[in-house]
C-alpha cells in the first residue's frame, strides 16, 4: 500500500507538496514555523502535522486564502503584488490540473480563474473546483469576453468576470464585491 507522501518528508518533498520555493521551507523550519524534526542533522518534516497546523491555520488566522490560477507571468506578478497588499494569503499556479489538486487539499476563500489555460479549459476547471466545494466564490478572468467558454460558465448562474488587460482597481473592487476589504495602496 504506497502512500503518495511519505510521512517523515526531506526539505524538498516539502517544498514540492507546498509548492513553495526550497530555501522558503528551510527558512520556515529555521524559525520554527514549519513542524520539523531533525534526524541525523537532516530536517524532516511531518506531513500530517503541515496538514493539520500549517495548511489549516490559514484558514483560521482570519487571513483569506485565494487561489490564482493564470499562466501568465506578469499577471501572477500583479496578483501576488496586489494580494499580498491586500493582506491575504495565496497560491498561484499556472494550469488547471495544479488548481484543482490544490482545491482537493486545501479550502480557499475565493478563487481568480483564467479561462485561457495551457491544460485544461477554463468551464472544466471552474465546474471541477465547483464540485469540490460548491460555495467557493470563483472570479472570472478573461481576454475574450465573448468566449464560448464564458458563455459556458455565465449559463450555470451569476459569476464575476474581470476583462483583461486587468488593472489594481479591478481587483479591488472584485475582492470587495466577495466582501473582503481591498488594498487600499494603489500600485
Amino acid at each position: 500500500m504506497a502512500e503518495t507522501s511519505p510521512e517523515l518528508m526531506t526539505v524538498k518533498e516539502t517544498a514540492e507538496y507546498l509548492r513553495i520555493p526550497l530555501p522558503t521551507v528551510y527558512y520556515l523550519v529555521q524559525r520554527g514555523q514549519l513542524p520539523a524534526v531533525q534526524i541525523g542533522g537532516r530536517w524532516r518534516i511531518k506531513r500530517s502535522l503541515l496538514d493539520r497546523d500549517v495548511l489549516r491555520k490559514e484558514e483560521e488566522s482570519g487571513q483569506p486564502t485565494v487561489l490564482v490560477v493564470d499562466d501568465d507571468p506578469a499577471l501572477q506578478a500583479l496578483f501576488k503584488q496586489f494580494l499580498k497588499k491586500a493582506g491575504f494569503g495565496r497560491l498561484v499556479v499556472g494550469s488547471g490540473a495544479e488548481a484543482i489538486s490544490l482545491a482537493k487539499k486545501q479550502k480557499f476563500d475565493f478563487v481568480f480563474l483564467d479561462l485561457k489555460l495551457p491544460d485544461i479549459p477554463g468551464d472544466e476547471v471552474y465546474i471541477q473546483l465547483k464540485d469540490i466545494h460548491p460555495d467557493l466564490p470563483i472570479v472570472v478572468i478573461t481576454g475574450y469576453p465573448d468566449s464560448e467558454i464564458l458563455s459556458k460558465i455565465l449559463s450555470t448562474g451569476p459569476v464575476t468576470v474581470i476583462k483583461k488587460p486587468i488593472e489594481f482597481d479591478q481587483l479591488n473592487k472584485a475582492v470587495k464585491q466577495l466582501g473582503h476589504k481591498g488594498a487600499e495602496i494603489g500600485l
